[in-house]
């Protein structure tokens, strides 16, 4: 009886040592890769700017490929770009300006504020202050704007970005860097064919209303407002509808694109 007890008793010990030791590795090997983890993410960020701005190039640094994109702050709340009072403000928060943190800066009371239902048509419940834009630029103005957009689909929050040209109006590419939408359904969002429908779509109508939207079924031929919803995801198709119609209207960046309107290259 006590040789078994011996051996129960050793067999744990070892048990507990081997996962004390691999809990250790983990963790290490957690805290070794942080670094190089943030620094992937960052670089699949710059992509998906590039790529909605139709300016990634497969293969070649995406760090190299950003230089030619200039990141500004924007107050949502003033549709203009942020003062050095209130980057200081952002700063203060221990937020980059660099690296604006944006989901980040929601969750903070200080720098967002909740959206009422009836106000709230991408269903993100909170609208941060400020958020970072993307410009390309020449000599004679702003030649695309890319704007972060983020809502809710069916069982997730779709993360990506719109890029538009100079005229603030037409659309040069829409694509997302994240969201756990249903794949061959929700997910079809990835699709190149899908997301080609965008290209070249205007905003608003001759009437200036906001008329952007994805429909449900297939858009009429030559509408130059409507994208073919997407087969069998209803409720993905609206979400992103209403999440870009949000992001440029006036609750969000419709203040800025208005301010710019006429200014681009």
């Amino acid at each position: 009886m006590s040789a078994n007890n011996d051996s129960i008793s050793k067999t744990l010990t070892v048990a507990i040592l081997l996962c004390l030791v691999c809990s250790v590795i983990v963790a290490g090997a957690a805290v070794g890769l942080k670094d190089q983890q943030n620094l992937n993410k960052a670089n699949d960020k710059k992509a998906a700017v590039l790529k909605a701005a139709g300016l990634y190039v497969e293969g070649s640094p995406v760090d190299e490929q950003f230089n030619q994109i200039s990141t500004r702050i924007v107050n949502l709340e003033a549709g203009r770009f942020a003062s050095e009072a209130e980057l200081q403000e952002i700063r203060d928060a221990n937020l980059t300006v660099e690296n604006f943190d944006q989901r980040k800066s929601a969750k903070m009371p200080e720098l967002s504020r909740t959206l009422n239902s009836d106000e709230d048509e991408a269903s993100i419940r909170r609208l941060e202050k400020f958020a970072a834009v993307y410009l390309v630029e020449t000599a004679k103005g702003v030649e695309t704007i890319v704007l972060p957009v983020h809502g809710y689909g069916l069982w997730s929050t779709l993360y990506g970005f719109l890029a538009l040209e100079g005229d603030m109006e037409t659309i040069v590419g829409l694509g997302f860097y994240s969201h756990a939408e249903t794949p061959g359904l929700g997910g079809e969002v990835d699709n190149p064919k899908w997301k080609a429908l965008w290209e070249g779509k205007k905003l608003h109508n001759t009437s200036g209303d906001l008329a952007i939207e994805v429909v449900k079924g297939v858009a009429p031929q030559g509408d130059a407002h409507q994208i073919d919803g997407l087969s069998g995801a209803t409720l993905t198709s609206r979400g992103v509808s209403n999440l870009v119609r949000f992001w440029v209207g006036d609750k969000a960046f419709g203040g800025l694109l208005k301010q710019l309107k006429g200014q681009g290259a």
